[in-house]
């Protein structure tokens, strides 16, 4: 038998290699493809693709330990996971990991092959950006990177999701994970905090920098509930002592029912009437504040909170721009017309990251505020599998 040519075994290894360089390009891909079909309720339209590199996978509860105490944890484990896994942190919502949003992106994370575990981080429960928080959020990830069990080269993705993407930044940055983490990921996250209640308050959106002289700030009217959270935040600060302990259980109500019309608009309902009658049991300045929320008046409350912006989040354990760094890649994804934090927070945080992280920014008008659920056209569709897809291939 003739021994294979010196050049056919070449152009074979050429061949090989130009085959896994391919693969391992189109692979993630396929799999970024998958998830933004599914994440974005494309499926039935796509079914195909929705079944691309799709997995099973289990759910469990766990608990972690941290510095203030045992955290509530959900693990979701794909029949054949990769060796890293992802923590992924939810925003400021008092459902926590039972979030229904939440639940769903973390289950989409899973079928497409990532061990995924969010937990509850108790500050952001109770609707608070604390420097406690992005404590925990340090503290998870390093218990997550040490357990072998579920990751099992010792790295961690770190997505955080709206405040908590700002907050995954700075907790990137810290020295106990440095090294540890494939990449940090903050989706409608902030890069200063304080920044963004000043939007909240006004309505105008933070100028991007450089810009030229003259340019006028962009108005983009705020969601009623950020504002909702800041008065909540800053009950003590507003009103006399005796009226700060019922003017927040007040806002929880409007709150609550505002989660509720997201899936139970009859439900919902009774909520905010419910929050319209404890109008009349609080006395004023109580009253007045709580009738601003009620009615969604986000320019008269805006410019009531406004002179206490300073009193909340002026710690830079709560702003990237204000914290050391990570090492790690960091990905920014933002929508384009969000109006809880504005897309131009992503943009910034974006410049001042640049010569000190890699990064990688998309805004995409498929997405509302941390959540993939609008059409748009194929062109901004591919840039969102772009951007998925360069995130699974550092997670591997």
């Amino acid at each position: 038998m003739r021994r294979p040519s010196v050049r056919l075994v070449a152009t074979m290894s050429c061949g090989l290699a130009l085959a896994a360089a391919a693969w391992w390009v189109a692979h993630p891909l396929c799999r970024a493809a998958s998830l933004v079909v599914r994440t974005a309720g494309l499926e039935p339209a796509h079914p195909i693709v929705a079944a691309w590199q799709r997995q099973r996978f289990a759910e469990r509860d766990a608990a972690i330990p941290a510095r203030a105490g045992p955290l509530n944890a959900r693990i979701y484990e794909p029949d054949s996971p990769g060796r890293s896994a992802v923590l992924l942190v939810p925003g400021v919502h008092a459902m926590g990991i039972t979030e229904p949003r939440l639940v769903g992106f973390a289950r989409q994370l899973a079928a497409t092959g990532l061990t995924v575990v969010t937990p509850e981080i108790p500050d952001l429960k109770r609707y608070a950006v604390t420097p406690l928080a992005t404590d925990t959020i340090e503290d998870c990830a390093r218990w997550l990177a040490d357990n072998d069990r579920l990751c099992l080269d010792g790295r961690v993705g770190l997505i955080g999701i709206s405040f908590a993407g700002g907050l995954s930044v700075v907790a990137a940055g810290r020295p106990s994970i440095a090294g540890r983490l494939t990449f940090v990921l903050s989706f409608g996250g902030h890069g200063d905090f304080q920044r963004v209640l000043r939007y909240l308050c006004t309505g105008l959106e933070p100028a991007l920098s450089p810009s030229p002289v003259g340019t006028p700030a962009v108005r983009r009217p705020p969601h009623d509930y950020g504002l909702a959270v800041m008065a909540l935040d800053l009950a003590g600060e507003i009103v006399p002592p005796d009226q700060a302990g019922p003017l927040r259980q007040a806002i929880l109500v409007y709150l609550e029912a505002s989660h509720l019309a997201m899936y139970d608009v009859a439900g919902a309902e009774r909520e905010f009437e419910r929050a319209r009658l404890l109008e009349g049991s609080l006395p004023d300045p109580a009253a007045t504040y709580l009738r601003l929320v009620n009615t969604r008046d986000v320019t008269a409350l805006g410019l009531r909170l406004l002179p206490h912006v300073a009193a909340l989040g002026d710690d830079p354990a709560v702003s990237p721009e204000r914290s050391p760094a990570p090492r790690a890649p960091v990905f920014l994804l933002h929508g384009s017309d969000d109006n809880v934090v504005p897309a131009a927070e992503s943009q910034l945080l974006a410049r001042h990251l640049e010569g000190r992280a890699p990064v990688r920014l998309l805004l995409s008008p498929l997405i509302t505020h941390a959540e993939v659920n609008k059409q748009a056209g194929a062109t901004d569709a591919w840039r969102l599998v772009e951007f998925w897809g360069a995130v699974l291939r550092r997670q591997g």
